[in-house]
């Protein structure tokens, strides 16, 4: 008998209301994969970016779909020339459909100790962005680094991974997050008119991120002099204007190990803002597109 299980999914593109938590078969671990028992599941922009559409030309799904890349949880299957993890360890990792009781994860690494399952879900897909794009930006220790739309999981760990490298931060963010930009290390000044200038008196701009979206493409890279030295992972028309988009993951076993070490360390902690269940994964998406996030959301199952 095939099990049940509970999943988030659409079976269209559009907005929050397109989700419907339902009943489904439960995936099973392939070659190289495991399957966890979800306990919390991280809620990423790019989990309603897939919803809406947005992606389609770069990376087509097909419907219906589930949701969710991110889930820490316990091992209870174990694929194909999988060594170095047993049924029973706590994992953190990426997957897909990870809105769910159960998720297959194609990367993944032991939870470290000091972390609920709530707060290591929202650690790998940001963490492994964080990591790439400062290394796509080219940024060097005793350089700036201009992050804008700095308070949310992506920006918070691109802060704390670049002044833990010696690299001098600039953050932007609502008026609400100016503190905790300064708490995690960054010069911080709000977005809205007349930012430019409010960042020039912080500091000259070497390399800059759009962690955002939200049309200042063009300032970043007048503040940076090169379109070279600025990197999106939020505006798909970035490209026009000679700017790399990049949203597409990378090594996430290698980001994975990083983001424990640094967690050990002290030097990486992502808070949870708000945690949701799956029948709430509308308001999640509802609240994660409204932005102005301290740090992360997820889903508790």
């Amino acid at each position: 008998m095939v099990g049940r299980m509970k999943r988030v999914s659409f079976a269209e593109f559009g907005g929050p209301d397109v989700l419907q938590l339902l009943d489904a078969p439960e995936p099973h671990a392939g070659p190289g994969q495991v399957r966890v028992a979800v306990r919390a599941a991280g809620v990423n922009p790019v989990d309603w970016r897939i919803r809406e559409g947005q992606f389609q030309k770069v990376h087509p799904i097909e419907l219906p779909a589930g949701v969710g890349l991110d889930a820490a949880g316990v091992v209870d299957e174990v694929g194909e020339g999988v060594e170095g993890v047993e049924v029973g360890d706590r994992v953190f990792g990426e997957g897909s459909s990870t809105y769910a009781e159960f998720a297959v994860l194609s990367a993944w690494a032991p939870m470290p100790e000091s972390l609920t399952f709530e707060e290591a879900a929202g650690y790998p897909s940001v963490v492994e962005t964080a990591l790439r794009i400062i290394g796509q930006v080219g940024v060097r220790p005793g350089q700036t680094l201009l992050a804008s739309g700095a308070s949310g999981g992506v920006g918070s760990a691109v802060l704390q991974i670049a002044r833990d490298r010696g690299i001098t931060v600039i953050g932007t963010a609502g008026a609400a997050n100016q503190d905790y930009l300064r708490g995690l290390g960054a010069l911080a000044t709000t977005y809205g008119e007349g930012w430019v200038e409010r960042v020039r008196r912080l500091g000259s701009v070497d390399a800059a991120l759009d962690l955002a979206g939200s049309g200042v493409i063009r300032e970043l890279v007048e503040l940076t002099g090169d379109p070279r030295k600025v990197v999106s992972i939020a505006d798909l028309g970035a490209p026009e204007l000679g700017v790399r988009f990049s949203g597409v993951a990378g090594s996430m076993p290698e980001a994975l190990a990083e983001a424990a070490g640094l967690i050990s360390r002290g030097k990486l902690h992502i808070p949870v803002e708000r945690s949701y269940t799956l029948a709430d994964a509308a308001a999640a998406h509802i609240d994660s597109r409204a932005g102005h996030t301290r740090g992360r959301r997820v889903m508790v199952i």
